[in-house]
Order: C-alpha cells, then sequence, then structure tokens
C-alpha cells in the first residue's frame, strides 16, 4: 500500500461504444473515493483530505471493496507501519474572469464602462435620446445634416 496519499480507489471501468458495449477491463484506478465510502469508515470528508485520501465529490457509488481498502489502510496507520506525511488541504485560488468586451446596453457593466453609473443616470436610453437631441440640435452629428436638406 502507498504512503501518505491513501490506497487508490477502484472503480467501474466505463463501457465504450467503439468496443461495442463489452467493456476493456471491468475496473479502473478512480480519481478518489466517493462521501458515502468516506463516510462508511467513519470519517468525514475534510479529515480524509487531511489525511491524504482523495475524495472525489462527483462520484455517489458504494463499492464494498473501497470500504475495505480504506479500513485497512486506516488500520496501518493506527498501528504505526504506515508513516503519514504532512499533508494540507489544497490552496483555494479565486482568480477573476477575465472580462473581455461588456454588452453596452442597459446593464450594469455597459453603464458603468460608459460612465453612467458615476454620473447617476438611472435610465440611460432616456438619457441618450435627450444628449443625441442636443448634438443634432448644436449640428454636432452627421444625422443633422443628412437626409433633412440641410447644410
Amino acid at each position: 500500500m502507498s504512503g501518505a496519499q491513501g490506497p487508490p480507489p477502484i472503480v467501474k471501468a466505463p463501457l465504450l461504444r467503439r468496443y461495442g458495449g463489452v467493456p476493456s477491463r471491468r475496473e479502473r484506478v478512480g480519481k478518489g473515493y466517493s462521501e458515502t465510502e468516506v463516510k462508511a469508515v467513519g470519517l468525514t470528508v475534510r479529515e480524509a483530505r487531511l489525511l491524504g485520501i482523495y475524495v472525489d465529490k462527483r462520484r455517489k457509488s458504494l463499492h464494498e471493496e473501497n470500504v475495505q481498502r480504506l479500513a485497512s489502510w486506516l488500520k496501518a496507520v493506527a498501528s504505526g507501519e504506515v508513516q503519514l506525511t504532512t499533508v494540507k488541504l489544497p490552496k483555494v485560488v479565486n482568480i477573476k474572469p477575465d472580462r473581455g468586451r461588456v454588452f453596452k446596453g442597459k446593464t450594469m457593466a455597459g453603464r458603468k464602462v460608459r460612465g453612467l453609473l458615476s454620473t447617476k443616470y438611472r435610465y440611460t436610453h432616456n438619457y441618450k435620446w435627450t444628449r443625441k437631441q442636443r448634438e443634432r440640435e448644436l449640428r454636432k452629428r452627421h444625422e443633422a445634416t443628412r437626409h433633412k436638406g440641410g447644410d
């Protein structure tokens, strides 16, 4: 049995279509023990991870073979046959998603980008229409002269 990481879990191999639904092998090494397998041994998920046992939260199955493997490994740890190294919980790193281009409509992000939140305009379309009308009157925009017959 391995050292600080605990024994690897055994799970059923998926049935692949290319093999005609017949598994190439019956079992494979899994990514971690299910929560029900860890609780069957008498541990919580946090305690198991502190002991170096991988827990796969996506798995729902309970295999008796895995429970027996975990129980025998825990007995070996308790008797001192297996030495545990210091194991820490994985560090949680929160990465902000890349903002990219925001939708510049009436969403909060769009209003923020256009500077409408700092000027406290709540109804952006009203603000936009009045601003466009003012620019038309001052003849700042190309719309002021197009299709109107003006200079």
